[in-house]
């Protein structure tokens, strides 16, 4: 047996926590939150850890050094001499991390496997007694509402359910959870999707899994539309019970078609139409299940009404496709619909997905930052009358067009920010020119938000929503879309000061970071 093979048997023999990872040699690539979380599970596991990062993270830095791990800063347009020194078993690739970067084609090249954080958390997830079931949600929009709600779903059946992944808990943390969970909720990116075998000893088997929808989005990274789906149809590989798909996307029912499943999992719709047999959907204003229950041929169970959600801002279609979602992973999970529907009573949106900033003088002011790429812009557009729309930042290589094209006849104006306004502008021309656009110029980024709420204000009138739905990331003006979405709100308060309406409304959840651009936060 040659070294290679010798370690290639070596890696598909780890496949428990309790499985002799002493004295593996691995290189972590990335110190962002999912690449520390790598770090400190391979050296509490007992493995030689060598991580290398493009830029120091002093706490981080310092963390490593007290657990035994080796940290090399290093700018990585290259492979690092330590590394090859080293002579890493595995690599263990950060999300963020292309498929064609150096470091990832000299492992290629030297036989060196790759895994992902995601890989080495399915194969250590016995850490606790009793592994937990793993449910699967990924899609370019709305990952971390239905992740958040099935989670919610399914902890109100009496069950420990973690939402994790690219929600912004690393999967490792919660496997290495002392307190032990019964399901994880994993939010998947296509980066994570990517690097994750769908056979052998590192194969993801869920309880069920999801692919909201799919469109354009970081094909930078992807390189093309078909990469870009074919990672996301992994999601599908090994489910156990039911593949949930989008009835008005057919690329996802194609993803659930053409997947390998275990024997007898189902695939079951969802969508805002009428459901059929064996899927979820909506009847006269009523949510309902079709698909878990002996009669579905003839019958329904209703999980909640639009009137019921329409209060806490829950009825906007992408938001009711969502619950839809959510509630039938939580179905296949045996969560009965009278649970759902009251946990569904105490939902509240996460912060920045369409979410009330202010309400004065008849204009309504909605936080939609989260919306980081077209597709998540189209639907919060479309659950608005006439709209100011504040949109912009880093497209990704995505063009644009469609979406402006579609939405003309809705919009009173709009007010383009961000690196990429260019191509945003130009759009607004070919397909708007008696629109009046407004470019940002600033270039402090203090300046941004102030100067875009104050060109917003001058040109709303009563009736008009003033969205920020930028169908953009933020990276090039923001830390994040959180703190663009935050310093939407402060420039509306300011703007507004005591002005604001005593219906003013806020979500309520607790806000969750993540970095729409890289491990773990990517949010497509």
């Amino acid at each position: 047996m040659t070294a290679s093979d010798a370690a290639a048997s070596r890696l598909d023999s780890l496949t428990s926590w309790h499985a002799d990872w002493a004295g593996l040699k691995v290189s972590v690539l990335g110190l962002g939150v999912t690449g520390f979380a790598v770090a400190d599970t391979l050296t509490e596991l007992g493995a030689e850890v060598l991580v290398l990062a493009p830029a120091p993270d002093d706490d981080r830095s310092r963390i490593l050094d007290v657990i035994g791990a080796r940290l090399v800063v290093d700018p990585l347009d290259g492979v690092p001499a330590e590394l090859a020194a080293f002579g890493p078993d595995l690599v263990v690739a950060s999300p963020g991390f292309h498929p064609d970067h150096p470091v990832l084609e000299w492992a290629g090249a030297e036989g060196v496997a790759v895994w992902g954080d995601i890989e080495l958390a399915w194969r250590v997830r016995d850490k606790v007694s009793g592994a937990a079931e793993w449910i699967l949600v990924t899609g370019t929009n709305g990952k971390t509402t239905t992740v958040q709600l099935a989670a919610t779903f399914i902890a109100a059946n009496g069950l420990r359910a973690a939402p994790c992944g690219n929600i912004g808990v690393p999967v490792l943390d919660a496997v290495r959870d002392p307190g032990g969970f019964d399901v994880f909720v994993v939010e998947l990116s296509s980066y994570q999707l990517h690097h994750l075998p769908t056979s052998g000893p590192g194969a993801i088997h869920p309880l069920a899994s999801v692919c909201l929808n799919l469109a354009d989005d970081h094909l930078d990274w992807h390189g093309s539309f078909a990469a870009y789906a074919a990672a996301k149809a992994k999601v599908y590989e090994n489910t156990k019970v039911a593949c949930v798909y989008n009835r008005a996307d057919e690329a996802t029912r194609r993803m659930v078609e053409e997947a390998e499943v275990e024997e007898g999992a189902r695939a079951i719709g969802f969508g805002l139409d009428t459901p059929g047999p064996s899927d979820f959907g909506v009847v006269e204003g009523i949510l309902c299940d079709r698909a878990f229950l002996d009669e579905r041929a003839t019958a329904a169970l209703e999980i909640t009404t639009l009137d019921e959600l329409a209060p806490r801002g829950l009825d906007a279609p992408h938001v009711v496709q969502n619950i839809l979602a959510a509630s039938a992973l939580a179905r296949a999970a045996g969560v009965p619909v009278g649970v759902i529907h009251d946990a569904l009573a105490e939902f509240r949106l996460d912060a920045h997905r369409i979410e009330t900033v202010a309400q004065a003088g008849g204009i309504r002011w909605i936080d939609d930052s989260k919306a980081t790429n077209p597709h998540a812009a189209e639907a919060s557009l479309r659950a608005f009358g006439q709209v100011v729309w504040i949109v912009g930042g880093l497209l990704k290589g995505v063009d644009a067009d469609a979406l402006v094209a579609a939405h003309v006849e809705r919009l009173r104006a709009a007010i383009v920010i961000g690196r990429d306004r260019a191509a945003l502008v130009a759009a607004f021309a070919r397909h708007a020119r008696d629109l009046p656009v407004f470019e940002v110029t600033a270039t402090d980024t203090d300046a941004v938000m102030p100067e875009a709420v104050a060109l917003a204000a001058a040109v709303a009138e009563e009736g008009d929503t003033v969205l920020l739905a930028p169908a953009a990331a933020s990276m090039d003006q923001f830390a994040d879309y959180a703190d663009r979405g935050r310093r939407f709100h402060t420039a509306v308060r300011a703007m507004l000061g005591g002005e604001a309406d005593g219906d003013t409304a806020q979500n309520g959840a607790t806000e969750v970071r993540a970095d729409e651009d890289g491990a773990p936060g990517d949010p497509a």
